[in-house]
């Protein structure tokens, strides 16, 4: 199940109905948009292409030589760049084993206590008040005309409401002693286990990791979702007989999707998401394929039958040669079919002349919101939006923003230049070192005998004609340009550096001279290229992780039954930027906070539930494992606090004060104590050690005067 539709008053899917006679008109709009979003783009895909070949290292028919250059050699520095900033991202976004997205409630929680607590019952008026929420007749609580009676519990404790569902709750902060609870915090929590859960279940990192790969390559990664799926969970049962079974089960799920750029077609005019009318994925589909969309619901077996009876229809791009490498296979085109999936608008009164039907009540100046497929003028399937609030389910993220342009700029496109300085001089450098390693004759030949080989090996003899001077063969060496080259390629180099913002101290450059040279300087270099890098990362929170954990939210207030009762405004809070902070230093810090709390004056101050939460996350720790929460480590205390207190009343039974360690016993790794007298000698007849240490005025104590000083 990818999607249905559902009526904001009920839960029951609906199809919008269109006559077979009508559908070519949606058909040739989509169409229409497809094109206008091919020739937006064009200029972007350029862009691409060139980004793409820098990469693998690949020169184009653009790229011309000299009939007197021979090497063609690709230094893939951008194939270096690329690979180390997209790992330096997966390295910071997660290397926490968690999802870098934390849900939080509002500083003024909508819907839902931020705090609620237990009052002490007075007089028996809080047991009448919670058996009778309506009160009676000249209690003073009368309602006057057009009131309403007070929420109950339910209404403000959201995931609480469940477990206190009787008990004396009152909304507000407590007083001294009276035990409070978080409401608005238990929703939070609740709702970003849920996601987290779902993003584990649908390998949420493998997809957006490969988005990022190609918003590093290329400049922008998309990635589309959450849309239903039906997820199956594998277990095992006892049947009748008592025997082991197989017993799977389906369940809803959301699951997210990495749409490559080249099938992306967005809104031309549009400069972000938000901006978008329209979007288009273009798909490349077998007949296999074309057959399981079958299986997804409202897709029109008679449309698709018909589609698959008029052949495939599928034409090669200009761009597909080069990023799929298949011109080996130039007939694969012949067995696939181009199928179109638009997720936009339309305007009511087109929904009207093409035969839309069960839309509802539309005037001429509103707008619908729609899901169709269509292959080759056939419209496969058509429906209304799905989601609730009404959003288009794709995320494009930039590397670094372009602006005024939806699409971003990577890292090829950054050191384009520098790249092709590095190859040019590479080769300059090669051609000479083939010219000026080996000699070049200069041969007489009128000094020479006529008819001799021209052939030249160790040992070779030549014959000269008698009475001619001069000499018949001369070597000549052309000079080693080589070392210029070079240093041009190392200046083009370090242009590149500068250019993406990644030193190459970063992915493995040996022989660092200069600023790295010591700890402090190479500590510089590394936080300034985190500085930059810091850039991308806020981007990957404001376009990717942010929008992605609130349509994860909108998801499971819609389909997930398990989320009624969260409640509130709840926040979402990507993480991704708390992450750059190298965990060594944040450690430091931590730790260095963590001393602070010796200072009783200061300790009040500090949160140190918290403190010693995000000390073990710096640590690759995990904080529910091994951290207690405030209600946990109340109950060990109390737990230590009893052994404590058996371990002082065996003492006093022992007959040694429960401060001092029995007799005979050293510290923790010592010896057993023998008595021993003043002399020096033991209880055993030895004489080890010196027995007790002589004080001011006793004989033996240095400190003494002696006779010629009184």
């Amino acid at each position: 199940m990818e999607d249905q539709v559902l009526q904001p008053e009920s839960d029951e899917a609906i199809e919008v109905v269109n006559p077979d006679e009508f559908m070519p008109g949606l058909a040739g709009y989509i169409t229409q948009k497809f094109d206008d979003s091919e020739k937006g783009r064009y200029s972007h895909e350029q862009r691409w292409l060139q980004a793409y070949k820098n990469f693998r290292g690949i020169y184009d028919s653009s790229t011309q030589y000299r009939e007197s250059e021979r090497s063609k050699v690709f230094i893939k520095i951008t194939k270096t760049k690329v690979l180390a900033a997209y790992g330096q991202i997966i390295d910071i976004l997660f290397a926490n084993k968690k999802f870098p997205i934390v849900v939080e409630p509002t500083p003024v929680p909508e819907g839902v206590a931020e705090f609620a607590h237990m009052t002490t019952p007075i007089d028996g008026a809080l047991e009448q008040a919670s058996a009778d929420p309506y009160g009676f007749e000249g209690d003073g609580r009368e309602l006057p005309p057009g009131a309403t009676a007070a929420e109950s519990p339910a209404d403000y404790l959201g995931a609480y409401s469940k477990d206190f569902a009787n008990a004396p709750i009152t909304e507000g902060p407590a007083k001294v002693g009276e035990p409070q609870i978080s409401p608005a915090q238990k929703s939070a929590l609740m709702c970003e286990k849920q996601i987290h859960d779902q993003l584990l279940d649908t390998n949420a990192t493998t997809i957006i990791r490969k988005a990022l790969f190609e918003a590093a390559m290329l400049g922008t990664g998309v990635v589309k979702g959450p849309l239903n799926m039906y997820k199956r969970i594998h277990r095992w049962g006892k049947n009748e007989q008592g025997e082991r079974e197989y017993q799977p089960y389906e369940k809803v799920a959301p699951r997210l999707e990495h749409v490559p750029i080249w099938d992306f077609h967005p809104d031309p005019s549009a400069t972000s998401m938000d901006d978008c009318e329209y979007v288009i994925q273009r798909h490349r589909m077998n007949r296999q394929q074309l057959r399981a969309l079958l299986l997804m619901p409202h897709f029109r077996a008679e449309s698709i039958d018909e589609v698959l009876s008029r052949g495939p229809n599928y034409e090669d791009k200009y761009y597909e040669d080069t990023i799929r490498e298949d011109e080996a296979e130039a007939n694969y085109q012949e067995t696939r079919y181009e199928v179109l999936e638009y997720w936009g608008v339309i305007d009511s009164k087109f929904a009207e002349e093409i035969g839309m039907e069960e839309i509802g009540e539309t005037d001429n100046y509103s707008q619908l919101q729609i899901n169709a497929w269509i292959c080759n003028g056939t419209v496969l399937r058509c429906v209304l939006n799905p989601l609730t609030p009404v959003r288009i389910p794709y995320f494009a993220l930039p590397y670094e923003t372009n602006p005024y342009q939806l699409w971003g700029v990577g890292i090829a496109e950054n050191m384009e230049d520098a790249q092709l300085l590095m190859n040019g001089h590479v080769r300059m450098a090669i051609d000479n070192l083939a010219l000026a390693g080996n000699l070049v004759f200069d041969v007489d030949e009128a000094s020479l005998v006529p008819g001799q080989n021209m052939d030249i090996f160790p040992g070779k003899i030549f014959r000269r004609q008698s009475g001619v001077s001069g000499t018949a063969i001369n070597g000549l060496k052309f000079p080693n340009t080589a070392g210029e080259n070079l240093q041009m390629y190392q200046i083009s180099r370090q242009l590149a550096d500068e250019e993406t913002g990644m030193p190459s101290v970063m992915h493995g450059q040996t022989g660092v001279s200069g600023t790295g040279r010591t700890a402090a300087g190479l500590s510089m270099l590394m936080g300034g290229a985190n500085l930059s890098m810091k850039t991308v990362i806020k981007n990957i929170d404001d376009y990717l992780l942010k929008p992605l954990g609130e349509s994860y939210f909108q998801w499971n207030m819609q389909f997930n039954e398990d989320m009624d009762d969260v409640k509130g405004d709840l926040e979402i809070k990507p993480r991704g930027v708390a992450a750059v902070m190298q965990k060594e230093v944040r450690s430091q810090r931590l730790i260095g906070l963590l001393q602070t709390v010796s200072n009783p004056m200061l300790a009040p101050f500090i949160k140190i539930p918290n403190l010693i939460r995000e000390l073990a996350i710096s640590q690759d720790i995990d904080p529910d494992s091994l951290v207690n929460d405030t209600n946990e480590a109340q109950i060990y205390a109390e737990m230590l606090k009893g052994m404590m207190a058996n371990a002082e009343q065996r003492s006093s039974e022992n007959g040694s004060p429960p401060s001092q360690q029995p007799n005979g016993m050293a510290g923790s790794g010592g010896v057993p104590q023998q008595s021993q007298d003043n002399s020096g000698a033991s209880t055993d007849g030895s004489t080890v050690g010196v027995g007790a240490t002589p004080v001011a005025g006793e004989a033996g104590f240095t400190g003494n005067p002696t006779q010629d000083e009184i």
